[in-house]
């Protein structure tokens, strides 16, 4: 009898241990599920990968701690995005008459607000990004605030004409903290982005996260003061872009950018627009050498091929471009141009760019604008029936 309670308390006793043992263990394993989860996923993904996952995929961007790695990107940027501010004295009209003597009841301030927007520094000597239509008035100071509440006044070195993009440079002799361009070729639809910037023209630096929705669009955007603009390559996102936000960064969780904010769909829920970082680089990179914007140019004209325009023309392929003329003062190869060197001419097609097949996605306009001046382009052409390939160094545009 003795010996049936001692085997019994032992019994309780070692299953109150290992019941404590198994409660510590998970708790441990709880509180430490991030690391160990991470751990043991990057071992799987590694076995997975030419299996599930291919080979080109980077899986830099797998973290649990999803919230971190947001909260370090903003972190970064923070000090790298401005508010953009367009400021000029009060007209002449608007004056009072009492501000001829020493007293005003309708007091105004010496200068006034006319536009706001975002921007970011790129570089240390206080380069800036910032849409084209936030500095498009010439009657008028620009100057951008800081996050840390001071101002800067600015210049602006150049706007692009084809893009909704401006380069600034503060004046001043500081060294910047400034953020860096990533790669926008690399983006895949469904991955996180965060957009930062002067939300309404009074929200200094909001920040909203969410996904790419879409790659390679083509929109045409309307301003609050009229006209219309078409952007084309851009990328699609649900992260919250308002008023205010144009010009300002849209990055990845790394903290890269990815893009320039710049347009949203109106009487819609999360549909912004951003002009991809590959397109903005060389323009940055321009800027930075000569103090302009200055663009690649080939000097060629040429019309899109469809498979309507493969039928009508009875065309051999139903991708790349047809070199057309319209007429004596349009030559469908301009005389003395990159392309007239290279001995292109009217009727040729151009199917390649660097070895990559020309789609509605990879434009040839595409593949010029990621080029800078004194670059070389290899183009495959079919002429005749016969397939060569020649090389063509771009110059400055016109």
């Amino acid at each position: 009898m003795k010996l049936w309670r001692i085997i019994l308390i032992n019994g309780l006793v070692t299953v109150i241990f290992l019941s404590i043992f198994a409660l510590l263990a998970f708790a441990i394993v709880f509180i430490y599920r991030g690391p160990i989860f991470e751990h043991f996923a990057s071992f799987y993904l590694e076995e997975m990968r030419g299996e599930y996952i291919g080979e080109d995929v980077d899986l830099s961007f797998v973290t649990l701690d999803h919230e971190s790695r947001i909260i370090e990107s903003v972190a970064k940027a923070d000090p790298s995005v401005v508010s953009v501010v367009g400021i000029r004295s009060p007209s002449e009209e608007r004056r009072s008459f009492f501000d001829e003597f020493l007293f005003d009841p309708f007091f105004r301030p010496d200068t006034e607000t006319v536009s706001g927007g975002s921007g970011f520094i790129v570089s240390s000597e206080g380069h800036i990004v910032t849409n084209r239509h936030v500095v498009e008035n010439d009657n008028v100071e620009y100057a951008v605030f800081t996050n840390d509440g001071r101002r800067h006044d600015v210049v602006v070195l150049d706007k692009d004409t084809f893009f909704d993009i401006a380069i600034l440079k503060m004046n001043s002799e500081e060294d910047f903290k400034h953020l860096d361009l990533g790669d926008s070729g690399e983006l895949r639809v469904g991955q996180t982005v965060i957009a930062i910037g002067n939300a309404l023209g009074e929200f200094q630096n909001s920040v909203s996260v969410g996904v790419i929705s879409g790659l390679s669009r083509s929109i045409v955007a309307g301003g609050v003061r009229g006209g219309t603009e078409f952007f084309d390559e851009v990328i699609q996102t649900d992260a919250a872009i308002n008023p205010g936000n144009s010009g300002g960064p849209l990055m990845d969780i790394k903290g890269n950018v990815i893009g320039v904010n710049a347009a949203m769909a109106l009487g819609s829920q999360n549909i912004g627009f951003a002009i991809p970082s590959n397109i903005v680089e060389p323009i940055v990179a321009s800027v930075k050498e000569t103090g302009r914007i200055s663009r690649p140019f080939v000097g060629v004209r040429y019309l899109e091929i469809t498979p309507f325009l493969q039928a009508h023309e009875d065309l051999p392929v139903d991708h790349g471009i047809l070199l057309v003329g319209g007429g004596a003062n349009d030559p469908a190869v301009m005389e003395g141009t990159p392309a007239d060197e290279a001995g292109l001419r009217e009727g040729d097609i151009i199917v390649e760019v660097d070895g990559e097949k020309l789609t509605e996605r990879r434009s040839f306009a595409f593949k010029i604008r990621q080029k800078r001046v004194g670059d070389e382009m290899e183009l495959t052409v079919i002429r005749e029936g016969e397939k060569f390939s020649v090389s063509v160094e771009l110059t400055e545009a016109p």
